[in-house]
């Protein structure tokens, strides 16, 4: 087209200079006007749609044109024949997909924007002939996320949510009637009075009574939003420097507040030392308080960006069922409150012997009574979860083991969230489990095998 602008040009006589002919701006012009601004940016990308952490779009930009395309193509990140294919394209337009329609809504003119400076950028440069026949970048040259493809997918939201799900949602009713209000229903008789309480509690201190809304996103959105206010009267509901010191897990291991000099209970406090109106929901050390903990400090090492390698992650493998175990007759050696960890391994047949791997768990504190009480959570592989059912009656019947492990040397003070089955068990069971729904259907022992 230049071409002939020219040859008429030269018939009629017109100058060349008045000529104005139109091109398309070089990679160099596209990436200072458009990429640049985004890597110069103190502002985040819109990647935290999606991830809590661990990945920044700008962590794709290097300070020149040609070495970001050399880095982005040599990773397959950049599909030189057909540009509006490359993956960097595809891995930014995920938000829009994104189930959260709120999340989405922010992040949209964002991600928007982005998508349109990289594909600009991209097809500029896959116009460059001496672009295209260059040679891959050097590994040192390579532009992207500092941690692995597994602290990436750790971080992200989703799994979040899912990790809330199976260790909070789970044990909500820890916290009726005062704090779940979508639990209560009306028609129901028996919840008159439950309505009654929440409603006279809702009046005495405000809305934030109603921690747990009518969804699990819509709860953890609220609680992380809750979190970023702070206050000096209270302790945050998630606390990112000292996880255990969060509120969401304060208020229900604590007593209620001390008695005045009229009798009456006091006002509750939100800071150390924590009260609970409520009085004690859960036991600091049983398998809710080991839940709420595992995920309170799992966000806060994700958000905060501590994680680095897939060897740092937690496993995360644990799902709630309405299964209970009851085990009495605990030696009167094992002291009161102290705690337990018992493992549940089923019988091989095949193998003539009990299996190596246990397929549930749960950690309780030894009553004065000598009993252990504790709800089951799986263990399973994230591939494996397909075959669980979603309502939490997951154990088929059948032989099995139980082996029970103290704390010795008070490891879980330091570790909450370990796991004690690294050593030999101190006592074992045996029973023909029915694995029935909640407490009142428990499978109980009435006595264990202390081992050496």
């Amino acid at each position: 087209m230049r071409y002939l602008q020219l040859i008429m040009a030269c018939l009629i006589g017109m100058p060349l200079t008045s000529i104005a002919v139109s091109e398309e701006p070089s990679p160099e012009s596209v990436f200072e006007t458009r990429l640049k601004p985004i890597f110069d940016s103190p502002d985040p990308s819109s990647c935290i749609q999606c991830h809590l952490s661990a990945v920044d779009l700008k962590d794709y930009i290097l300070p020149s044109s040609r070495e970001t395309f050399l880095s982005l193509r040599a990773q397959g990140l950049i599909d030189t024949k057909r540009p509006d294919e490359s993956k960097i394209l595809h891995l930014i337009a995920m938000g829009d997909s994104d189930p959260d329609a709120l999340s989405k809504r922010i992040h949209a003119k964002n991600r928007q924007a982005e998508f349109a400076a990289f594909s600009h950028w991209i097809k500029a440069c896959c116009q460059e002939a001496d672009l295209l026949a260059a040679q891959p970048a050097s590994e040192s040259a390579t532009a992207g996320p500092s941690v692995t493809d597994e602290v990436i997918r750790h971080a992200r939201k989703d799994r979040v949510l899912d990790s809330f799900v199976r260790n909070v949602w789970s044990q909500r009713m820890r916290c009726f009637p005062c704090h779940t209000p979508g639990e209560l229903d009306p028609s129901n008789p028996l919840h008159q009075k439950p309505i009654e309480r929440h409603r006279e509690f809702v009046k005495r201190y405000g809305a934030r009574m109603n921690l747990f809304k009518d969804t699990p996103l819509s709860t953890m959105r609220s609680l992380i939003a809750s979190s970023q206010k702070r206050h000096d009267s209270r302790l945050p509901l998630i606390n990112l420097d000292q996880p255990s010191k969060s509120l969401l897990i304060q208020k229900p291991t604590a007593k209620l507040p001390a008695k005045g000099a009229d009798g009456k209970l006091g006002r509750p406090s939100s800071e150390i030392p924590v009260s609970h109106m409520g009085g004690i929901k859960m036991h600091a050390g049983d398998q809710s308080y080991k839940a709420w903990l595992h995920w309170l400090g799992d966000y806060a090492a994700s958000v905060s960006g501590n994680y680095h390698s897939a060897d740092e992650l937690p496993a995360d493998n644990w799902y709630p069922t309405q299964h209970v175990v009851r085990i009495k007759g605990i030696p009167e050696s094992w002291p009161n409150l102290s705690k337990v960890q018992v493992f549940v391994h089923r019988w091989d047949e095949s193998a003539n012997d009990w299996m190596a791997r246990p397929v549930a768990f749960t950690q309780a504190l030894v009553t004065p009574r000598k009993i252990l009480n504790g709800s089951l959570f799986v263990i399973a592989k994230s591939d494996a979860r397909k075959d669980l059912d979603p309502s939490g009656i997951t154990l088929q019947p059948g032989k099995i083991q139980l082996r029970l492990y103290r704390d010795h040397g008070d490891r879980l003070d330091q570790a909450p969230t370990l796991l004690l089955n690294d050593r030999a068990a101190d006592a074992t069971a045996t029973l023909q489990a029915t694995f029935g729904v909640g407490f009142k259907q428990a499978d109980i022992v009435d006595s264990i095998d202390p081992l050496k």
